[in-house]
């Protein structure tokens, strides 16, 4: 047997900006510049979620024209290439196939760029492309959503979807450059610039108290989408998940404990029962809240801790309930969400490991989950949601 370890170094970049592609920032070009080739210049094909441009139509000519002013630096190859976005973008394989085409007709190689602009989901999708054509082209993201600039699009990982199971195809991949321009954040629907806040919290409950603490004297500015406090939790939420990635001791999770997936084993099962109408960062509230619920049903939490963290939820306008939570197994009685335990065990690679919220700031690692009270952590969760309608009602009338 020949036995070597070795290191690679890995620079994870993110960048933070406005107006990414007003031609005197140089973000983009110093980026390209610093991986340029012999020739100083950088091969460079643009791919743009197609939502994007129904807020942002004039974003293909902004970034014709920031090529022509620094083709110094960066290489065209095209205008940019935009595709359908959303998560159901990434139940289609063709989609990848039309992307590596789009990759080979413009002789992109390993020294070229990738520079995908979208949402969390059309990240993914390119990414996975970028990383599995020539072994790994370069990719340079930019983020669009207050979900992806403050999480995902700050990761390393990129999926499709397989099987009818999120994320089952995909690559650990470290992108060049993250580059989020907060600019795009003044372009979302209120419902879609919401969903980050809920990732923000997430790594606050697991990591920085007094980062929760921020959020919590500050529910009534997020609530409201205000720009100040948006941007400071979309940062400080990416500055914790590159920490946790890069010195958490396992970029690529070869364990099996995933502690940013806090709530996540419901999320995902909630979203695929919903047809994916229950948006990623609501369905990650619920899951939080359903882990929450259980974790002071067990007496791993103080309950009191539990309504105080359920209360910042529902003050920044994310929900605690989905009534698609009550979809039964068919043939059977017990809620379809049950099986996310087991999709997630499975995409773990076999042992279940479950985060959990002991105290704010910290977390625990469990490997298995009392069904029964998950049950009953469902049921305190459909009493609120009913009570609330209760109180509602009674203060219309």
């Amino acid at each position: 047997m020949i036995l070597r370890t070795f290191a690679i170094p890995q620079q994870h970049r993110v960048v933070f900006t406005h107006g990414v592609f007003d031609a005197s920032n140089h973000a983009l070009r110093d980026l390209i510049a610093e991986g340029a080739g012999l020739d100083g210049s950088g091969r460079v094909l643009v791919c743009i979620d197609q939502g994007l441009l129904e807020m942002a139509p004039g974003l293909p000519g902004q970034i014709i024209e920031y090529g022509k002013a620094h083709s110094s630096v960066m290489d065209l190859v095209g205008p940019p290439l935009c595709m359908p976005g959303g998560e159901s973008c990434k139940n289609d394989w063709s989609r990848v196939e039309k992307l590596w085409e789009a990759f080979h007709f413009h002789a992109l190689c390993r020294h070229s760029y990738v520079v995908v602009i979208g949402g969390g989901a059309f990240l993914d999708l390119v990414g996975f492309a970028a990383a599995t054509a020539h072994r790994g082209i370069r990719l340079i993201r930019m983020p669009t959503t207050t979900l992806s600039q403050g999480d995902g699009g700050v990761g390393v990982k990129n999926g499709v979807n397989y099987f009818g199971k999120k994320n089952w195809v995909g690559t650990f991949a470290v992108p060049f450059a993250v580059v989020n321009d907060l600019e795009f954040l003044r372009l979302l629907p209120e419902r879609t610039c919401r969903d980050g806040i809920v990732e923000a919290i997430k790594v606050a409950l697991i990591r920085d108290r007094d980062f929760f603490h921020y959020i919590e004297r500050h529910t009534s500015e997020l609530a409201r989408l205000e720009t100040e406090a948006l941007e400071r939790v979309i940062r400080r939420s990416a500055e914790l998940h590159v920490d946790h990635i890069s010195l958490g001791g396992d970029p690529f999770e070869q364990g099996s404990a995933r502690p940013l997936d806090f709530g996540h084993w419901a999320a995902h099962k909630l979203e695929q029962i919903s047809g994916f109408t229950v948006s990623h960062g609501e369905a990650v509230s619920i899951g939080m809240a359903l882990d929450l619920c259980y974790s002071a049903r067990i007496g791993m939490m103080d309950a009191a801790i539990k309504d105080r963290i359920l209360g910042v939820l529902k003050a920044v306008g994310l929900p605690l309930w989905s009534d698609f939570l009550d979809a039964a197994v068919p043939g059977g009685s017990k809620p379809m969400v049950l099986q996310g335990l087991e999709e997630f065990r499975e995409h773990l690679g076999g042992r279940l490991t479950i985060t959990l919220v002991p105290r704010i700031g910290t977390k625990r690692e469990v490997h298995e989950m009392d069904e029964k009270e998950i049950l009953l952590a469902l049921e305190e969760l459909r009493s609120r949601k009913s009570l609330a309608k209760g109180a509602s009602a009674k203060s219309k009338g």
